[in-house]
């Protein structure tokens, strides 16, 4: 299998229980929830995805016609040192694509592997953490795994409507955008008022890193 990959760079994980972690972050192009193109976003079933997933010309991107290659890569980002390797997967929507050949070559390079997923394909055996991201209006199949993170408020997809899930850790993170503030408000207060939940903040954005 060839991988399309938007990015690949070095960097501090910005949210969620592995905030602060040093990471290479691969970010895979392409998703089902959305096109990515501007034009489509009024149609998809994403509408407030924040991110730039289409093609493969951003830093470190490209198409890898094989899971050694693209593993390789991910090891030279990282550079020298072999202890608390760290990738995270993502996209776009990484399990479109991240497979066991994969999977199996970053292992092979001492990487744990962590994948940030919307959750509507189920997740292949061999990830070390699983967050999943669940949209409104989408079929998630992936209802177990490491930690739950909801983009908060979503008017549909409510925090108890998922509050049952085989999760560890579960995350409310305010959507960005104009209603900013006030959505951070409202997940302040949700946590406050339900302790199984923490509030997820995404501090890359806060601290200007990548």
């Amino acid at each position: 299998m060839s991988y399309a990959v938007k990015e690949l760079f070095l960097t501090l994980q910005g949210e969620g229980a592995q905030t602060g972690m040093r990471a290479v972050f691969l970010r895979f192009a392409g998703c089902n929830l959305w096109t990515g193109r501007e034009q489509d976003r009024d149609k998809a079933i994403c509408k407030f995805c924040d991110t730039d997933f289409v093609g493969t010309d951003g830093e470190g991107g490209g198409k890898f016609a094989e899971a050694e290659a693209l593993a390789d890569a991910v090891a030279a980002m990282w550079g020298p040192g072999a202890v608390h390797r760290l990738v995270v997967c993502t996209g776009g929507e990484p399990l479109l694509q991240l497979d066991a050949a994969l999977i199996g070559a970053l292992h092979a390079r001492g990487f744990r592997i962590a994948v940030e997923s919307n959750g509507t394909v189920e997740a292949p055996d061999g990830i070390d953490w699983l967050c999943i991201s669940p949209k409104a209006g989408a079929e998630t199949v992936q209802r177990r795994g490491d930690e739950l993170k909801l983009v908060y408020p979503q008017p549909d997809l409510l925090p108890d409507q998922v509050a049952d899930w085989a999760f560890a850790h579960f995350f409310v993170q305010p959507m960005d955008g104009p209603e900013q503030k006030a959505n951070i408000d409202a997940a302040i207060g949700w946590c406050l008022a339900n302790p199984k939940w923490r509030l997820s903040l995404q501090t890359h954005k806060l601290t200007g890193i990548p």
